[in-house]
């Protein structure tokens, strides 16, 4: 009976201590990390080197993970990192190969831990010699269809099914939200019911490819009563590298700066509730149809 009871206390000690322990633990860690962890996926240039920017600037607190293919050549996230060296990580990632996805992954798990908000900003367009949108059927290539859809549609869900752990565990602790948020940047033109011009095969049907997987990934996760929600973004015509080649026509007043328009898709997703997941939303906050 004695040895129970002895037995019996010490377990019961060492139960509180491990309590103790995961309390210390916990508070470290929140304190830590106060203000957020955020992913910018795409982040060498245009608007992902801007939302990673803005980011840092406006969350005195929060830190950033900086992913791209080539983080070497990326000068304006090298820039950056001199002047928030504590609070920028900056990682390779290449859309197209899985296996860099999952390193990335696995650095932000040992270093962060958990993750409260994912941006997909890389997109592809046109690459000279090799894909240019095609404003007729007869231009439309196998290739070019495949090559847009890789890295338009196929790459932020992978993004996204690897972050998924490191997402739930975060939630919206440290950022203000009760939830974590998911904003893949889509486009107006792959809105089946907007589309009025045609043309435009490989962008649009990519960009559509997208905002049904991201739709399909927000109802999975409300439906396991995770605490993300996923958002569809358009940022209007942004005056970047993707769309300089076609800004010929575009209205006046209608070219926006990278400045304005990331403002805009912040302030979109700082103030996102539960009601807002699988929703498609353009930079002025209107509800874009599918």
């Amino acid at each position: 009976m004695k040895l129970f009871v002895l037995n019996q206390s010490a377990f019961m000690a060492t139960q509180l201590g491990l309590r103790s322990i995961r309390r210390v633990s916990t508070f470290c860690t929140s304190a830590k990390w106060e203000g957020g962890v955020s992913m910018v996926q795409g982040a060498s240039r245009g608007i992902g080197l801007e939302f990673v920017k803005q980011l840092l600037e406006k969350n005195e607190k929060g830190h950033v993970i900086a992913t791209c293919r080539n983080p070497d050549g990326a000068t304006g996230l090298l820039d950056l990192k001199n002047k928030f060296a504590d609070r920028l990580n900056i990682l390779p990632l290449d859309l197209t190969i899985e296996s860099t996805i999952e390193a990335s992954a696995k650095s932000i798990k040992e270093r962060y831990g958990s993750l409260n908000l994912l941006i997909n900003a890389s997109g592809i367009l046109s690459l000279p010699d090799v894909m240019q949108p095609e404003t007729t059927l007869s231009k439309v290539q196998k290739s070019s269809l495949l090559l847009a859809y890789e890295v338009n549609a196929v790459g932020p869900i992978l993004v996204i099914k690897h972050m998924w752990p490191l997402l739930k565990d975060g939630g919206g602790s440290g950022t203000g939200r009760d939830v974590a948020v998911v904003a893949n940047l889509s486009a107006r033109v792959g809105s089946i019911g907007d589309n009025r011009l045609g043309g435009w095969h490989s962008y649009r049907s990519s960009k559509s490819a997208l905002n049904q997987l991201t739709k399909t990934v927000s109802v999975e996760f409300a439906r396991k009563k995770d605490p993300i929600i996923c958002l569809l973004l358009h940022p209007g015509t942004v005056d970047t590298d993707l769309s300089r080649p076609f800004q010929r026509n575009v209205p006046e007043g209608k070219l926006f700066t990278k400045e304005f328009s990331v403002q805009k898709l912040l302030s979109i997703i700082n103030n996102a509730k539960g009601h807002d997941n699988g929703k498609f939303y353009a930079w002025d906050g209107q509800e874009i149809p599918w």
